[in-house]
Formats: C-alpha cells, structure tokens, sequence
C-alpha cells in the first residue's frame, strides 16, 4: 500500500473509524503473521497457528483504538507497536502450551506395559451397540447383509469391494444409503 493511503488511514484510525481499522489489519495480517511464523517453534505448531496470534491480538489492538483512544504519530510507530503487540501475545501463548507440551509423552515410546488399558464397553455400551445392529440388519437389504457384516468386522471398504464383487464406489453408497435409512428411522 503506498505511503499517502497508509497515512491517510492512520488518520482514520486514530479517529476511531472502524473501516480504517480493517483496512489496517488486512494491509499488515500478512507481515504479522510473517513475525509469528519465524519464530514458531516447530513443537507448537500443532497447539496454534500465526493466524491465531494475530487475530488475539488484533481483538485487543480494536479495544485499545475504540476504549483507550490510542494515537500515532506516522505509520512506522504504528507498525512497530503492532509488531510488539503481536510478539507479547506469541510470547503468552508459547508460555501457555510450553508447560502442558513439557508434561505430554508420547505413547509411541512408550511399552505396552506402561500404556493405560482401554476402557472396556459397559453392559449398557454393549446393548445398545446390539439394538443398533439390529435395526441396521432391518433396514439393509438381504444382498446387502454381508457386506454389513464385514464392515462391522472391520474390513476396510477396498478388501470389502474385492469380496463382494461390488465396485468400491457402490461399497460406499451402499453404506451411505443404510446410514441415511437409519438416519431417518431414527427421526420417525
């Protein structure tokens, strides 16, 4: 954006005018996001996104302009306290996930000792699976049934498709034709 037009929305900005503001956070989001984006490390990348920063920040920044009647002066200290703003609020969020990232290990390294054991089914778990089960056996065709049955076995759809004869496709539409006729017993 060329330096009459950042200058004249500065102007804006300082007023209060809340399309100025928007015009401000689209010319700089991309340069923030950049300040965010070098200094990530790559372990949060998972937990946050430079778009996530920049947008808190961002929510701030409109507070202070509208409640606190900041002011400045030219567009280059306007960009610098964006910058800072932007840069305290990563430093916030690093410290936020860095302690839970420190407790987190990684189930891949550990043994299958250490791992906790999964939750059985309760009884009211394994009666509704069953009740479901059959509902689903109601509403499928009778070519359809083995197919059913070795989804719920487990088969992924390609396996299925090779023992049915069937195309993958039609595997799928099958699956998605049953869930949708259950879908609306369900609701009559």
């Amino acid at each position: 954006m060329s330096r009459p037009t950042l200058d004249n929305l500065l102007e804006k900005l300082c007023r209060g005018d809340l399309e100025a503001a928007e015009q401000v956070f689209v010319t700089y989001e991309p340069y923030l996001r950049q300040v965010v984006r070098r200094r990530i490390p790559s372990r949060l990348r998972i937990r946050f996104d430079s778009i996530d920063i920049v947008q808190s920040a961002w929510r701030d920044l409109l507070h202070g302009f509208r409640q606190a009647g900041w002011r400045f002066a030219t567009t280059a200290q306007l960009q610098a306290f964006l910058v800072k703003v932007t840069r305290n609020r990563f430093i916030d969020r690093c410290r936020q996930h860095s302690a839970a990232l420190d407790r987190e290990e990684s189930l891949m390294d550990m043994d299958g000792d250490e791992l906790p054991p999964a939750r059985e089914p309760q009884p009211h778990d394994i009666a509704e699976a069953e009740d479901l089960w059959q509902r689903m056996l109601i509403l499928c065709p009778a070519e359809h049934r083995e197919l059913l049955s070795l989804k719920r076995a487990g088969w992924p759809l390609p396996e299925i498709a090779a023992h049915t004869g069937l195309h993958v496709g039609s595997v799928r539409r099958v699956l998605r034709a049953l869930a949708l006729r259950l879908a609306r017993a369900r609701l009559s």
